[in-house]
Formats: C-alpha cells, structure tokens, sequence
C-alpha cells in the first residue's frame, strides 16, 4: 500500500501545481512533463504516475471548493484529508491566485461561431466515478470567500454564448438528418420568455415532439462541476424521457459538448449546497 504524502511533499506539489494553474490562467504556454519531472527528484521516490494521480487529486479538492482547476488534470476524489487542509491554507493565503480566479470567472468570451466546426464538437459524456473510498469528510470546516465555479456558471454573457453555441449545435443535428423544417422550429426559450421554466432551448426529436434542453457552459475541462436549481430539477423530472443536459466546455479555448438524456439526478452525482428556511 502506497504510504500517504508527507506535509513536505504535499506543500512542494501545491506549489507546483499553482505555479502552472497560474500560468494557465493567464493563458501562457507551459509543459506539464517538465514540470514534473523538475518535481519528482525533491519527493520520497514517487513514481510519475503517483505524482499524475496526485495532481488530478489537487484538482478534486479545487472543483469540491468551487474554484478553477487546471484543465489537464482530471478531478480524481480519493484523496487524504492533508490535501484539503492544505490546499485551504494556499487559498486563503495567495492573494495574487484569488485574483486570477476572479478574472478568470468574470471574464467575457467572444467566441465567433462561424469559424467552429460543429460537426465535430460533440464528445463521449464523462463516467460517474464512485467515491465509496472517499476519505472526505461530508462538509468543509473552513470555507473559502468565493465559490468561482458558480460564478464563472452566473456570468451572464458566458451563458448566453454558450446558449447559442449549442442552439446552433442542435439546429445543425436536424439539418444533418434532413429535418430542416424542425431546425427553422428551435426555439431560444431563455431569451424568448425569460429564464426560470426549467430549461433553456426547445428543440424537436427525430419525430417532431418536444425536446427540453438546458445549457451549463465553463472554459474549463468537461468535469468541472455545474450548478442547477430546484426548478430545474423538478422539471427534469418530470420531462424525463424529453430533458437534456448539453455541458458546454473549454468555451473559451475549444468549445465542445457532451449530451446527456434523462433527469438532472440521475444523469449525474448531485449534493444540496442550499437550503432555504422560513417559519
């Protein structure tokens, strides 16, 4: 059995993998083999595949804090407790990093639709990874000022790109099958009656019944945490033979999506974060 990172090997990769987030952020080149192999000759005899795990473990407890990851690392969630109590302490301490997160999450995107390929934007959806050897504990003691992650999911204009990229998307699948006058029906239902009914895009099936689709857009990986309300829950239940998620990704770099059918809690691991009280 793997022995458990010791204090020093954990502040040494922190610094590392902040170090390239930064740089990532401000959208400057940087090799991530170099980066390791600079790291392992100053850790306990790590291998580079335990140093890879470790890295994308960093990015789990990132995207569980609400706050930009590096796209390369996927987020893995087996992790000991050390990391995160770590981690917490760089958040809270690295002024200049917090900073970066805010720009990242605020920044607009101008994305011209015209020079995107979207026959070539739809990728495999990601697996639900079980966290049964989850070491976390169920709530963070210690929080951080600023959940990014939503923030990046509130910014507005970030979302209506990414609803038009994937209205387009879903135009352009109809057109592909011959069903041009179901692609002229697409309707832009949040732009068109208001945001709140539970989805975002009325699109068509192959038959021409109703297709609910509700858009989530991040310029991060495609396992970057989304965001969605009660109603948009309830609806998916109660649509959910016709309810879609398209997660829209990498909008800002590579724009892709993924699709999924079927209820918002059964498409993907969920966790109340907001509870309201009233007497």
């Amino acid at each position: 059995m793997a022995e458990d990172w010791t204090d020093i090997e954990i502040d040494l990769i922190l610094s590392d993998y902040f170090a390239m987030l930064s740089k990532e952020l401000a959208d400057n080149t940087y090799n991530k083999t170099e980066h390791r192999r600079a790291l392992m000759p100053l850790l306990n005899n790590r291998s580079e595949g335990s140093v890879e795990f470790k890295h994308q473990n960093i990015s789990a407890v990132l995207a569980k804090l609400g706050q930009p990851f590096i796209r390369g690392y996927k987020p893995r969630y087996n992790y000991q407790r050390a990391l995160e109590d770590k981690i917490l302490d760089n958040l809270v301490d690295n002024y200049s990093l917090d900073q970066q997160f805010k720009q990242f999450s605020e920044r607009e995107v101008n994305t011209n639709l015209q020079n995107i390929d979207l026959d070539s934007v739809l990728v495999e959806a990601p697996k639900i990874e079980s966290t049964a050897k989850d070491e976390r504990v169920d709530y963070i003691r210690r929080g951080v000022k600023t959940n990014y992650l939503l923030k990046e999911q509130n910014n507005s204009k970030l979302g209506i790109s990414g609803e038009r990229f994937a209205r387009e998307f879903e135009k352009r699948q109809l057109i592909k099958i011959g069903k041009e006058s179901l692609a002229d029906q697409v309707e832009w239902i949040s732009q068109s009656q208001g945001d709140g009914l539970g989805f975002d895009i009325l699109s068509k099936n192959r038959d021409g019944s109703d297709k609910f689709i509700e858009v989530k857009t991040t310029k991060l990986s495609k396992q970057s945490p989304f965001y969605f309300t009660r109603n948009e829950m309830n609806f998916s239940i109660e649509q959910e033979k016709r309810f879609h998620l398209y997660r829209v990704f990498e909008f800002e770099t590579s724009p892709k999506l993924f699709t999924l059918n079927g209820s918002l809690n059964s498409v993907c691991r969920y966790e109340a974060e907001l509870y309201k009280g009233h007497f």
